[in-house]
């Protein structure tokens, strides 16, 4: 059975002791500890060759238009004139909120074949360091196993260490869309990995959807594993604080506003992703149905009222998860606020039976994945809750009631 409550003493010298630890970081380190990418970057250079070009003799809209007037634009296109855009900017095509999905797949697969392309050349670049040749070469397998054929990406940009969101399903004919936000350390190269593969965002991403197709076969539904967002480095300064989240929060209500058709939008958020949907809850348009945090840190919020969402909150914990051990307090913009599992926090608590730690929450088999899928085909009466929370199946709807683990 998992323990969400804790000596109040316990937690105060778990404060003082993280805070001490976050002081020291920064006497040593400085406020700042970000990453910074100096010049222009290839998306910056797609979209201003974009801003410079035309089509038909007619100069292109401001990428940055709604994805409302961009769309319009692209439907006024033959199938020829928006594969030659794709072509021609593929990096702005590939990031723009409003372009058709079909599109962006196909302008995101160009894109990282470029790229592929630069990272097999700087490979054999002697002006690099052996180990800078090495990095080329990580990078350049990886963009080989990202143009594996069948998959589709509706983002990526090569600055830095990367962003890039994936795609399973059919997401313009989806019913209901999942959307995995992962937490720190996420980048192209942590995208998917081969050991621990359901600590990744792709295995996060097919592993959900493997469940929501168990759940109910007959539900279209679509997930997206998205790495749009540049997290944290590790457990420094920037994941103690919401610098990250708040930029993220950003990209992801511009995602959720430019999902194809009306169909509702669950949001899946582990870790320090859950500190980015907390930001993010209050600005997400009301076709966000869930938010459902696992592993979470706090979502800079004191209770679920307080994220001023007309979504369903819910929130999980592994009893052996280590994040418990961090002190949910927020001090000087350091820390992330109340613990989500909390009583006073206010979300519907459900079970993480079988998740193993703070990486396992997506495991094939667990109650926790199995939760995010019922919630993902809105069979709202099939979930397990948390054995102490009466109040995770108030107001669900459909047949019979949530049980309680």
């Amino acid at each position: 059975m998992t323990s969400f409550d804790t000596s109040p003493q316990l937690n105060v010298w778990r404060a003082l002791l993280a805070l001490g630890v976050v002081f020291v970081m920064l006497a040593t380190t400085g406020w700042t500890a970000v990453r910074t990418h100096p010049g222009t970057t290839p998306l910056q250079a797609s979209r201003t060759a974009w801003e410079r070009g035309q089509i038909a003799g007619h100069r292109l809209p401001d990428p940055g238009s709604s994805p409302a007037l961009l769309s319009r634009f692209f439907a006024s296109l033959s199938a020829q004139q928006r594969s030659r855009l794709a072509h021609r900017y593929p990096l702005a095509v590939g990031n723009m909120n409003g372009a058709p999905v079909q599109l962006r797949y196909q302008a995101n697969r160009i894109a990282l074949d470029q790229q592929r392309k630069v990272e097999h050349a700087r490979m054999h670049d002697n002006r690099l360091s052996p180990l800078g040749q090495q990095d080329a070469g990580r990078l350049m397998h990886r963009y080989e196993a990202l143009l594996q054929k069948g998959r589709d990406f509706l983002a990526f940009d090569p600055d830095g260490s990367g962003r890039i969101a994936e795609v399973f399903g059919n997401l313009d004919k989806a019913r209901r869309i999942s959307v995995v936000v992962p937490g720190v350390d996420t980048d192209l190269l942590t995208f998917q990995r081969t050991s621990r593969p359901y600590s990744a965002p792709v295995g996060m991403a097919t592993s959900l959807y493997a469940a929501e197709r168990a759940a109910s076969p007959t539900t279209r539904t679509a997930v997206i594993a998205w790495a749009d967002y540049t997290s944290p480095d590790g457990l420094g300064v920037d994941a103690a604080t919401a610098t990250r989240a708040r930029e993220g929060a950003v990209r992801l209500n511009a995602l959720v506003r430019a999902l194809p058709g009306r169909s509702p939008v669950q949001l899946y958020c582990h870790s320090y992703g859950s500190v980015l949907c907390g930001v993010a809850a209050h600005s997400l348009p009301s076709r966000v149905s869930d938010i459902a945090v696992a592993g979470s840190p706090g979502m800079r919020a004191q209770t679920a009222a307080g994220l001023h969402t007309s979504a369903r909150v819910w929130a999980m914990r592994d009893a052996g998860d280590w994040i418990q051990d961090v002190p949910h307090v927020e001090v000087g913009g350091l820390g992330h606020g109340a613990d989500p599992v909390s009583r006073a926090f206010g979300a519907r608590l459900l079970s993480a039976r079988g998740a193993d730690g703070h990486a396992g929450y997506f495991a094939p088999g667990t109650d926790s994945v199995r939760n995010f899928a019922e919630i993902g085909v809105g069979a709202y009466h099939a979930v397990d809750c948390a054995a102490q929370d009466d109040a995770c199946s108030a107001g669900l709807s459909g047949a019979g009631s949530a049980r309680r683990a």
